[in-house]
């Protein structure tokens, strides 16, 4: 298996990628990680590895403006970034990757450029949500624990957001007050017709696996239901006993799979391999 990591993409600000392989021409498997995440969240890593030993080449990166650096990937050091992302800067940043790896001649060996895939938990599987809808390249999709709709996920307090030109959101395991600026909000309602998660889910026709967790905590299981609803060719797949992350924290205590992460990968394998 080759490993490369923490490969710079250069963009309107520089972000890393990761990159995993063993099979020779495979679909390549591009995977977004979520609100508060990084691409070295829990066991992305052993994840990575996972696909590729079942046969797909896999990247997974961190999005710009996560607030993690390109000398410290794991760690939310600068602020201001995470303060000034947005659902569109995602979106280009997905762009961005799969851009990177189709053009560059390195990965090309490994990659069969007419089966791109895109994975994404949380937030980063409704960007590769909207990136299906947009991007005729995308040949399958899978979402884990996703929401069915941007909209529902604000603040109630917009007047005070607005006043104030920020909110904070508290990230539980490192104890930081992460700024939120209200670039944000104004980000979405400028571009919202191209962030209609529900309007896209209903455009898209490739295969597409929905998989959630039944006791979420953080984006409840209806959001799969909804999604379903509106892709009908859609498949969903609902993990019994399972948290927002699929019973994984970080830092994970060892390096094996809960039960319930390791049937959402098996079931995602299925799925791309069908």
């Amino acid at each position: 298996m080759i490993i490369e990591r923490n490969k710079v993409v250069k963009s309107s600000r520089n972000f890393l990628v990761d990159f995993f392989a063993n099979t020779k021409n495979a679909p390549l498997i591009i995977f977004s990680h979520g609100f508060k995440g990084f691409k070295d969240w829990g066991l992305f890593n052993q994840v990575a590895e996972y696909f590729c030993n079942n046969g797909f080449s896999f990247a997974k990166h961190n999005f710009s403006f996560n607030g993690t650096t390109i000398n410290n990937p794991i760690s939310f050091e600068d602020l201001d970034a995470f303060g000034n992302n947005n659902y569109s800067k995602e979106l280009d940043d997905l762009t961005d990757v799969i851009n990177y790896f189709l053009n560059n001649k390195k990965f090309k060996y490994y990659i069969n450029s007419d089966q791109i895939y895109l994975i994404g938990h949380s937030r980063g599987g409704s960007i590769s949500l909207l990136k299906s809808a947009e991007d005729k390249r995308i040949k399958k999709l899978i979402t884990w624990s996703s929401p069915a709709d941007f909209s529902t996920r604000f603040t109630s307090q917009i007047e005070r957001w607005k006043k104030e030109n920020v909110i904070f959101a508290l990230n539980g395991r490192t104890k930081q007050k992460m700024p939120l600026y209200y670039q944000f909000y104004k980000d979405f309602l400028e571009n919202r017709t191209r962030l209609d998660i529900p309007n896209a889910s209903k455009s898209i026709l490739i295969p597409y696996l929905i998989v959630h967790a039944l006791n979420d905590e953080a984006v409840s299981v209806k959001n799969a239901h909804q999604l379903k609803k509106w892709c009908k060719q859609s498949v969903l797949l609902e993990i019994k006993n399972a948290s927002h992350t699929f019973n994984v924290s970080y830092p994970h205590k060892n390096n094996n799979f809960t039960p319930q992460l390791l049937k959402v990968l098996e079931e995602s394998v299925r799925f791309l391999k069908s």
